[in-house]
């Protein structure tokens, strides 16, 4: 599908991105990745926008991967969207039977008519043919495009918790007895925030996460009534030519004001014993995953254990990368390492079976993955994490967090680190206007 490139230099960036998303709102489908220009090793854009819907796929997970391969493969342009975590049904034989209150379908891609980069101060609109002449306008709009803004748009909002504090003690005690018997080493339980007959606005709730956390895979997800506002820090998978690359994350420690403080608790994140074990664990399984696709000897550990610093908290994150054949399908990458170790467990399937009987809620978009494939078959995804969800229709917000268990996990501190990571989207929500 031939697309017109057009590229503009513009001298207050930050001022037209903004402008960018407020203007993008116009349409019922939207995709925005932001690095809040993070400083990685691996990265196309600073930002991007997919918009204007021309085709698209959305399912339920059963033959998931299947229809997402027949639409890749037949589209050949950019296509953007998500998968949810109950994709996993598809892989394994498995089933996702805890409560819903979110009903996003479990996998949706669309083939946008306008999408637009961001790479340092130039602006590349990639538009189809059909609404090409329409570049020139949408770029001298956005640029001097002004939001109207909604006054008191956020109702007063309530969040619950769908498990409280003593029955998580109660469950995470069972995923401990588990590991004692030696039926799993890893598991990663997570627990829902929620706030139901809430109304928020979208764009302002994403800015004030985004803000507070400053995150390199940030996205705004807009698909009808349905949105997923997103602070995420993790990549899930990344493919550039031949070469795949992921980057999980496990060991977590709070920011402290002092800067000894700060420096001293990041120092202490790269030798804690147990926070390294989560992450070796996980890397040990996602090279499993990747040897599936993978050129014999060609799976390597770049980086292992890695402390990562973001606003909020300070990361152990490890990089392993392989190289694949040119006639491995981009899709079967994906499918071969879905769902993500990081949140899961080792061994995945034992561990998902696991959380799934003492978990409360479906996982759904919470622990799948945001991203995109380009006309060449690279792909990029991230891991939905440290993220708002929201049925505009049902008026339902949600967000999750969760914690790897290992047989050396205190109940009461893995407790604490689920606060911990939900403080971001609580704040977002409690404060936005």
């Amino acid at each position: 599908m031939q697309r017109t490139l057009r590229t503009f230099s513009v001298d207050n960036i930050e001022g037209f991105k903004q402008n960018l998303l407020n203007w993008s709102q116009q349409y019922e489908t939207i995709v925005w990745l932001d690095s809040n220009q993070y400083n990685q090793q691996y990265s196309s854009f600073d930002c991007a926008l997919a918009t204007d819907e021309f085709t698209s796929i959305k399912t339920d997970y059963f033959n998931a991967f299947e229809k997402l391969k027949e639409y890749q493969t037949i589209t050949k342009d950019y296509i953007f969207g998500y998968i949810s975590y109950d994709v996993k049904n598809d892989v394994e034989r498995l089933s996702s039977n805890n409560f819903d209150g979110l009903d996003f379908a479990d996998l949706y891609f669309f083939q946008p008519k306008k999408l637009i980069f961001i790479k340092d101060n130039s602006v590349e609109f990639q538009y189809l043919k059909m609404v090409d002449d329409e570049i020139e306008s949408d770029f001298e709009i956005i640029e001097k495009f002004k939001n109207l803004k909604i006054e008191e748009s956020n109702s007063e909002i309530k969040i619950k918790l769908r498990i409280h504090k003593d029955e998580y003690h109660k469950k995470v005690s069972k995923v401990l007895e588990h590991i004692h018997r030696g039926n799993i080493y890893e598991a990663n339980f997570c627990q829902e925030f929620y706030a139901e007959n809430s109304t928020i606005n979208p764009v302002e709730v994403y800015t004030h996460l985004n803000e507070i956390s400053e995150p390199p895979f940030a996205n705004f997800i807009k698909i009808e009534h349905q949105y997923i506002l997103s602070a995420t820090p993790e990549r899930y998978i990344r493919k550039e030519g031949s070469k795949i690359i992921s980057q999980p994350i496990k060991g977590t420690a709070k920011r402290l004001r002092s800067k000894i403080d700060d420096d001293k608790i990041a120092s202490d994140l790269s030798r804690d014993v147990k926070e390294r074990a989560e992450n070796v664990m996980i890397v040990d399984l996602v090279r499993n995953d990747l040897s599936k696709t993978a050129k014999i000897g060609s799976v390597k550990v770049e980086e292992l254990c890695k402390v990562y610093s973001f606003k909020q908290v300070h990361q152990l994150i490890s990089t392993v990368v392989s190289e694949v054949d040119e006639n491995v399908h981009p899709i079967d990458i994906i499918q071969s390492t879905f769902p993500m170790g990081s949140m899961t467990g080792a061994p995945k399937v034992s561990a998902m079976k696991i959380i799934e009987k003492l978990e409360e809620t479906k996982r759904g978009l919470y622990s799948g993955t945001v991203g995109y494939f380009t006309p060449n078959n690279n792909f990029d995804f991230n891991v939905i994490i440290r993220s708002i969800l929201y049925n505009e229709e049902k008026k339902y917000i949600s967000y999750s967090v969760g914690g790897a268990i290992t047989a050396k996990s205190v109940v009461e501190k893995e407790y604490e680190e689920c606060l911990l990571k939900a403080k971001a989207m609580r704040f977002a929500l409690l404060n936005s206007k």
